[in-house]
């Protein structure tokens, strides 16, 4: 995309800049690849500095949407663009390992927002240009939970980040994903639904998942929690639609076992394979609730079923200076 939003800075024909992404659709731990092209403008300028970030949209503690830079880089120092010149700046921007899923199998998850703004400081006066979007591809350790679902009959319901730290796991981010799913036939009517979270590092993954379960007769409506942490290679061995199901199982039979907080009395499970354990995680950051709010899709909507085309996030970012 192209700003010229320096005009207010430096008067009529400023600088111009176009961001351009090699690639635009990645995966955590890789790099987004790419340049950011400037055109002078009617005079010769002094850049103090050309910077990218990452910035996703995100609900406070408030139920206030805040848009979030949560990564930021320096691609280029101080230079000097004279009259009309055209300057190339290549960059090679790593992702975080905890940057949220934005599509699966190339289709657009219905409630996420993300993408690249490039900041072009001129005079001490720092303009921050429009959002160039790109798509998260989950890695194939994450692919084999999320493809679990798929064939236990959990369907897509929405995604959405939500501000502040699950307890008891190292997070470099100040926010976390929680992807939701209808409940599979086998859990309807004893599930409200099942929200997947995944804590993501260069050597391993702990997958989070709470348990949305419905009220009885004597037992109020409550949230259960459990955790596995596995190694990216542990992941694509492990049998998930058997602990899943093996989880929920044990979530449904604890009814009126759980502690304040949505803390289990008991383990769900222990044992996986040598590789860890679920354990109790009484997961409450700053601000849980629901965020950007997604549609309710049919039963017959599938993982993929209830995500949108990926055009739509270029509606999203159309007006990205109001929304964020």
């Amino acid at each position: 995309m192209v700003f010229k939003k320096l005009l207010g800075a430096l008067g009529m024909g400023g600088p111009s800049v176009d961001t351009v992404l090699h690639h635009p659709h990645v995966r955590p731990g890789e790099n987004l690849i790419g340049e950011v092209r400037l055109t002078g403008g009617n005079q010769d300028v002094d850049v103090e500095h050309v910077a990218l970030g990452f910035v996703t949209s995100i609900e406070t503690e408030h139920d206030e949407h805040a848009g979030v830079e949560f990564h930021r880089a320096v691609v280029a120092g101080r230079f000097q663009l004279r009259e009309g010149e055209n300057k190339t700046i290549p960059f090679e921007l790593p992702v975080p390992w905890e940057t949220p899923i934005t599509s699966v199998h190339g289709q657009h998850l219905h409630g996420m927002t993300l993408g690249v703004r490039t900041e072009l400081a001129i005079a001490k006066v720092a303009d921050k240009g429009d959002l160039d979007p790109f798509s998260v591809e989950p890695l194939p350790a994450q692919e084999k939970v999320l493809e679990a679902f798929s064939q236990l009959g959990f369907h897509f319901k929405s995604a959405d980040l939500e501000h502040g730290h699950l307890h008891g796991l190292h997070q470099e981010l100040p926010f976390f994903q929680e992807i939701e799913f209808f409940p599979a036939p086998q859990f309807a009517g004893r599930i409200n639904e099942v929200e997947l979270t995944f804590i993501t590092g260069p050597h391993g993954m702990d997958v989070v998942l709470e348990a949305d379960k419905r009220s009885g007769l004597f037992t109020p409506r409550q949230d259960a929690f459990g955790r596995l942490h596995v190694t990216h290679d542990e992941a694509l061995t492990t049998d998930w639609a058997r602990h899943i199901t093996n989880w929920l199982e044990q979530v449904i039979e604890h009814r009126g076992a759980m502690g304040h907080g949505g803390e289990f009395a008991h383990h769900p499970e222990h044992g996986h394979q040598g590789y860890g354990h679920y354990e109790d995680d009484h997961r409450r950051g700053s601000g849980m609730g629901g965020v950007i709010a997604g549609a309710a899709l049919g039963a017959g909507a599938g993982i993929v079923g209830g995500m949108v085309a990926g055009e739509i996030i270029e509606e999203i970012f159309e007006d990205d200076e109001e929304e964020f």
